[in-house]
Parts: structure tokens; C-alpha cells; sequence
């Protein structure tokens, strides 16, 4: 009886299987070939490997590394190493694998993305991948594929063009062109740097002819502001002159002019030399002789 129960234990622990579905995975059931529409988290789960299986899909970012050739605008073909960053919606799971399978990258996102990147660089030359041009590609490209992939439960984060290889002689073309660009850019330098110069002289010489000027001018407004001063100090001197002229003739009045005459027949009195004096008692005129 003791061996019956054993087995019959050791029976019921074979037919139950287990797993864990790590951080960033989601689980989903597979009974007899139908997808059960339940998400399981994260965590260890039983259940019986007889009839089912568990399926574990990462929810995280993946990154899908490719090689792809690329067409371009003039026809030509651009190798490639891209990076497609994409997402898988959580509770787009259990759809996404009843109706594509685990296989879904080659199944729907390769086969999106070819065709969107076919479209898109087709549109562009080949040396606009080598260009800033390049991130125009890229949001093309992943808008594009989010139009078909949205509604099938991915988000494509975003596509990277890591690495382009041109073709030998494209290659060669467009270096011939960047030297070329950077002569003409080095002789541009050149060309401003003597225009420069030349421009430096020009205002150098015009800063010395208008200081002439400047110097001429004060000069020439330094003689006139002297020659108007001594006018202005002429004029003003005559002026004095006038007026002190004027305040003695009005202070000679007859008393004074009779005055003076008196004093100065009394100085004359005084002196020992002979003098002849003529007058009509009015003025007088007179003679000194030694």
C-alpha cells in the first residue's frame, strides 16, 4: 500500500513542470496548441508539462542588430549595420502569439522594416547617409514601420544606421569633393583675411586723414578765436578809452579848467627860468625858457 502511495506521488510531482519567468519577461500559457489570453508575471510557476507549455516573451527594449543593403536615389546599393530598437506591448502578448508565434522578429519586424527602409532611402542619394541627412533617414524609416507595427502591439523606439559603406568609387567622388570644399573654404579664409587687412588700412588711413582735419580745424578755429579775442580786446581798450575821455571832458567844467590854470601859474611862479605868459583872462598860453 506504502509503495502504491509513493509511486502515485512521485507520478504526480513528474507530471508537474516548473518555471521562472525572470524580471522584464512576460509568461503565457499554451494548453493542447491554444493560447491561454492570461499574462503571468514574473516568479516561479507550476504547471503540467503534459499538456502545457509556457511560453516567455521579454516586455524590456530589444535591440535587433542587421545587415541590410540599402538602395539609393541613383540606384546604387549601400551596405549597412543597423540597430532596431523596438518593444513588445505587454497585454498585446498573448495576440501577438497567437497570431504571428515567438518568431515574430523574422516573421514581422524584419520583413516591416526592409520594405520601409527601400522606401525610404530610395528618396535620398547615397552621400545624404554619409550627411546629416541621415537622421531624416532614420525617422522615416521608424515611422514608417510603426504605422504597420503599432496596431500589431510593437513600439519601435527608435532605428540606428551605425555603419554605412559606400561604394569604392562613391566613395572616392565624394572625398574628391570634400577636399575640394575644404580648398575653397581654406582660399574663402584666405580671401577675408586680405579683405580684412585691406578693409584695417582703408579705416587706419581715413582715421589719419580725418585727424588731419580735425587738427586743421582747430587749428584754424584757434587763430580766429585768438584774432577775435585781440579785436574784442582792441575794440574794448578803445572803448575805455571813449568813455574815460568822456568822463573827463564832462568833469572839466570851467571852475575846474580855471583851477587848474591857477595851480599852474602858481607851479610856473615857483620856477626860476624865464617865462612869457600870453592870455585874454580866459585861456592861457605860455612859454618856459631855461
Amino acid at each position: 500500500m506504502k509503495t502504491l502511495v509513493v509511486l502515485l506521488f512521485a507520478t504526480l510531482l513528474l507530471s508537474q513542470g516548473c518555471v521562472t519567468i525572470r524580471q522584464g519577461e512576460i509568461g503565457v500559457r499554451r494548453s493542447l496548441g491554444k493560447i491561454d489570453p492570461v499574462i503571468i508575471p514574473a516568479g516561479p510557476k507550476v504547471y503540467n508539462p503534459i499538456t502545457t507549455r509556457m511560453l516567455k516573451v521579454p516586455v524590456t527594449t530589444i535591440n535587433l542588430e542587421i545587415k541590410a543593403g540599402l538602395p539609393s536615389k541613383e540606384g546604387l546599393t549601400v551596405a549597412s549595420e543597423i540597430s532596431i530598437l523596438y518593444k513588445v506591448k505587454t497585454h498585446e502578448v498573448p495576440n501577438i502569439l497567437q497570431n504571428v508565434g515567438l518568431e515574430f522578429e523574422n516573421i514581422l519586424i524584419l520583413p516591416v522594416f526592409r520594405s520601409a527602409a527601400a522606401d525610404v532611402c530610395a528618396r535620398f542619394y547615397a552621400k545624404d547617409m554619409h550627411s546629416s541627412e541621415r537622421s531624416v533617414i532614420e525617422k522615416g524609416i521608424k515611422e514608417q514601420m510603426m504605422v504597420v507595427l503599432e496596431k500589431r502591439g510593437f513600439i519601435i523606439e527608435d532605428v540606428l544606421m551605425k555603419t554605412i559603406i559606400l561604394p569604392g568609387g562613391l566613395a572616392k567622388a565624394i572625398e574628391g569633393k570634400l577636399e575640394a570644399e575644404q580648398d575653397a573654404q581654406r582660399m574663402e579664409f584666405v580671401l577675408q583675411r586680405e579683405r580684412k587687412d585691406a578693409e584695417r588700412q582703408i579705416i587706419a588711413a581715413e582715421g589719419k586723414q580725418k585727424m588731419a582735419i580735425i587738427a586743421a580745424q582747430g587749428e584754424k578755429e584757434s587763430r580766429t578765436i585768438q584774432a577775435e579775442g585781440q579785436a574784442n580786446a582792441i575794440t574794448i581798450e578803445a572803448k575805455a578809452i571813449r568813455e574815460a575821455n568822456q568822463l573827463i571832458n564832462q568833469g572839466l567844467t570851467p571852475a575846474v579848467l580855471r583851477y587848474k590854470s591857477i595851480e599852474a601859474f602858481r607851479d610856473l611862479s615857483k620856477s626860476t627860468n624865464s617865462k612869457t605868459i600870453i592870455t585874454d583872462g580866459k585861456n592861457t598860453l605860455f612859454n618856459a625858457l631855461d
